[in-house]
């Protein structure tokens, strides 16, 4: 299936390095994040684990929970979590999905439908689509979805970026600008008139007629 921004994410039950879930209920009223690997212990995965160890806390701050996926067993996480540990000096408390079967990534579309049912036997080049990230909403639709190769670590203090713009303009009237940081301007969407801009937004700079800029809202 191929899934879009404010698609509805994909419910499923899966075993994790912290039992079974059921991903929507896991959800709850949270903000999510799903990133998903090729294969334990390979070199970029781990590093980006430990990365996402040592952010969970700034996650949380924004609401948001994280949450790994990779095709191999529970057991192989647990495993692979000290290896982590010992690379990048951050632990892994989040879950870690452990999709042997490989029906978690075929849902998202991460796999084809004819690869398998089985983790055994597949290398990392065999799972190299697997490489996704998605922010969810409380409503569990699809805010972002990025897809990296394989031999690109993630930035995840980009993501953490990307949440504060989505959960900014959920509550306002308005858009990031590129590379926008918090705190810096932003603008006003097409939706707000002059006259609404006006009460809403009280000095704002008209840049073109189609671009407005206000400081960001508190």
């Amino acid at each position: 299936m191929s899934l879009r921004i404010n698609d509805t994410a994909p419910d499923f039950k899966a075993e994790t390095s912290q039992g079974t879930i059921n991903f929507h209920e896991w959800i709850g009223d949270n903000w999510a994040v799903l990133f998903s690997h090729p294969k334990d212990f390979t070199p970029v995965c781990t590093t980006e684990l430990g990365a996402v160890g040592a952010l969970e806390k700034d996650f949380a701050a924004r609401g948001a929970k994280v949450i790994g996926l990779s095709i191999d067993p529970a057991e192989s996480h647990s495993r692979w979590a000290q290896d982590i540990k010992d690379v990048t000096g951050a632990d892994v408390n989040y879950p870690i999905i452990a999709d042997t079967d490989l029906a978690v990534a075929k849902l998202y579309g991460m796999l084809p439908a004819e690869a398998g049912d089985s983790c055994e036997g597949r290398t990392p080049a065999d799972n190299a689509t697997v490489r996704v990230v998605y922010v969810i909403g409380p409503d569990k639709k699809i805010k972002l979805q990025l897809a990296y190769p394989m031999t690109t670590g993630r930035n995840f203090d980009e993501i953490l970026r990307v949440l504060d713009s989505i959960q900014l303009t959920a509550k306002h009237k308005v858009a990031t600008p590129a590379n926008w940081k918090p705190g810096e301007d932003v603008i006003i969407t097409g939706a707000v008139s002059n006259e609404e801009a006006d009460k809403i937004f009280p000095g704002y700079k008209t840049v073109k007629p189609y671009l407005r800029t206000t400081a960001q809202p508190k």
